[in-house]
């Protein structure tokens, strides 16, 4: 309980967090968030890591410290909600035919799930603390791993990812920044201890070294984030991968201890557990914003996807997928045709 507030409010706080879906509650005094984070991300961007993303570079000061996002913020609440997957997420990988989408993506957006939750329990700590607060779920300048790993939620694996020894690497982070001072939580300590299972298996060899991730090489980066086409070396690396990559996480033995997600809006669409990349290449514009309404691949728009679906048939391996990739040959749009042209020189070997 944070010394001299009313009402208990973590208590409070923690009984509705459990029945919205979440983990407990977890604090971090924001005095004591040290600058090590900041510096980390300098690096990286130093590094060109980010690729693409100037946003970090032009949010680098505010995301250096929640203090510098907000400077009245005296106390970071962190909340997990799991969502784990009830099968084996590179089960698809080996059918060629299919298209693999990341576990995260195959239900509901879960910024939409979450937000409405975490208002509500901003909401209740305001009324109980009588300050103000803030809520963030990824979208905003603010470095919720780190501060995940100071509050005790998890830690930062090799992989840069989340890891629990609850939940293994499936927990989405919410947070909300608080100008109350509450009483922290101890932080977690890093368990990865030898382990190289992340490192290893990415497809791409996107880590330079454990706890760095080059964007660049990243295939979540590349299907998600990259626009235009991507470089030849990387493509035959994507196998099927047509939104994300769970490679590293599924990878993290930490995952014998996960349980399968609760959460009925963030259960995987059956159509989206392996989808038949026919089917995802005729689409088309109105087709693919149905089909994806309420779902975070909407977001990346349909030319995006359809050039990671037809680098997908191009890896597929199967000849007679080649007559959906002519059907773009000449495509107005210059990544679609190169994205074509590559395809079905891949399968014409």
């Amino acid at each position: 309980m944070a010394s001299g507030l009313p009402n208990n409010p973590l208590k409070r706080l923690t009984q509705r967090a459990e029945k919205l879906g979440f983990t407990r509650p977890y604090i971090v005094d924001l005095d004591r968030f040290g600058e090590q984070p900041g510096q980390h991300l300098q690096e990286a961007i130093a590094q060109g890591h980010h690729a693409s993303m100037t946003w970090m570079e032009e949010t680098a000061l505010r995301r250096s410290h929640p203090k510098n996002l907000w400077p009245e913020a005296q106390s970071a609440v962190v909340l997990g909600m799991n969502y784990g997957p009830e099968t084996d997420p590179m089960a698809t990988l080996s059918q060629s035919e299919r298209g693999t989408i990341s576990v995260y993506a195959r239900g509901r957006d879960y910024h939409d799930v979450m937000k409405g939750r975490l208002k509500e329990l901003a909401g209740l700590l305001a009324r109980d603390t009588d300050e103000d607060v803030k809520i963030f779920v990824d979208t905003a300048p603010l470095m919720e791993k780190p501060l995940a790993m100071a509050a005790g939620l998890g830690w930062q694996g090799k992989h840069t990812n989340l890891v629990s020894r609850e939940f293994g690497s499936w927990l989405f982070i919410g947070s909300i920044l608080s100008a109350a001072k509450l009483s922290p939580t101890p932080p977690e300590l890093d368990h990865c201890g030898s382990c190289r299972a992340c490192l290893d298996i990415c497809p791409t060899d996107a880590f330079p070294s454990a706890y760095k991730l080059d964007a660049r090489r990243c295939i979540s980066y590349l299907t998600i984030e990259h626009d235009g086409p991507v470089e030849e070396e990387l493509r035959t690396k994507m196998g099927n991968r047509i939104y994300g990559c769970d490679d590293c996480l599924a990878a993290c033995p930490w995952n014998k201890f996960a349980q399968a997600g609760q959460e009925a809006k963030l259960a995987a669409r059956e159509d989206l557990n392996a989808p038949n990349l026919v089917e995802l290449s005729q689409l088309g514009e109105n087709g693919f914003r149905a089909k994806f309404s309420g779902s975070p691949i909407k977001r990346i728009g349909w030319t995006r996807f359809l050039r990671n679906v037809l680098y997908a048939i191009g890896n597929s391996g199967q000849h007679e997928l080649s007559a959906l990739a002519q059907d773009y040959s000449h495509d107005e749009r210059p990544v679609i045709r190169d994205a074509a042209s590559w395809a079905i020189s891949q399968l014409n070997k």
